[in-house]
């Protein structure tokens, strides 16, 4: 089985309740691994129960750099919702949130929390990160929380976030990176890909990723390792 096909079924389980790591019931564990990762209580009141039930993520991207009111933002890999819908609250009416995901479950269950509260600045759409639905220079912040390590062309994903970024855009990412090499046999294991450990590159290896694709101003904000991987927040701007 291709490596996006168990991606896709892997949180397709997800959307259902299953840990992303373990298969096993999440939700009980979900609130406190979200506020483990930066989340406040205050952010986690704002939203629907149902979102914390699939939270997936290895940070909190949204505490590298504040949004701005009136910005349009851009969540790759935007899952049940829980970013794209703390940004929508820093944004504003005025601003926009998109959110990208290419798990069908993950959206229906995203739009279903977005009617629960009744937020008319968020829309989610079915895409992959590698050729995102989106205009040139149409936006002004990408975040991701632990997406980007699951795609097996990662360099495409830099390109295509620093093409549809305006000219001094940034992005803010939450994900996972290796300080050493992993075995042969965990780089080839697709579930390994879907628990988003095979699919992590060395951290070297993602930010040159990263300048190749045109950013400047990459910055590695924090580490913190998870067994045999590191989840690393990074920001970077596109160039104006």
């Amino acid at each position: 089985m291709k490596i996006k096909e168990v991606v896709k079924q892997r949180y397709a389980d997800v959307a259902q309740g299953a840990s992303c790591c373990s298969g096993i019931t999440a939700a009980p564990r979900n609130r406190v691994l979200a506020q483990r990762m930066g989340y406040t209580e205050e952010d986690l009141a704002l939203v629907p129960e149902s979102t914390l039930n699939s939270f997936a993520g290895c940070g909190n991207p949204l505490a590298i750099d504040d949004l701005k009111e009136g910005e349009s933002v851009l969540d790759l890999g935007s899952g049940a919702g829980l970013d794209c819908f703390l940004a929508a609250t820093k944004v504003g009416p005025r601003g926009k949130v998109i959110g990208l995901d290419m798990t069908q479950e993950m959206l229906a269950k995203a739009e279903a929390n977005r009617r629960k509260m009744g937020l008319g600045n968020v829309e989610f759409r079915l895409g992959e990160m590698e050729k995102m639905p989106l205009e040139e220079a149409s936006v002004d912040a990408i975040i991701s929380n632990c997406v980007i390590n699951l795609s097996p062309e990662k360099g495409k994903v830099f390109q295509e976030a620093y093409r549809v970024l305006k000219p001094g855009g940034r992005i803010m990412i939450s994900d996972m990176v290796l300080e050493k090499e992993l075995p042969p046999e965990v780089k080839k294991d697709p579930r390994a890909w879907a628990s988003c450990i095979a699919g992590a590159v060395l951290e070297r290896e993602y930010l040159k990723m990263i300048e190749e694709a045109g950013f400047v101003d990459i910055e590695v904000l924090s580490r913190k390792p998870y067994g045999p991987v590191v989840s690393a927040m990074v920001r970077a701007n596109k160039r104006k």
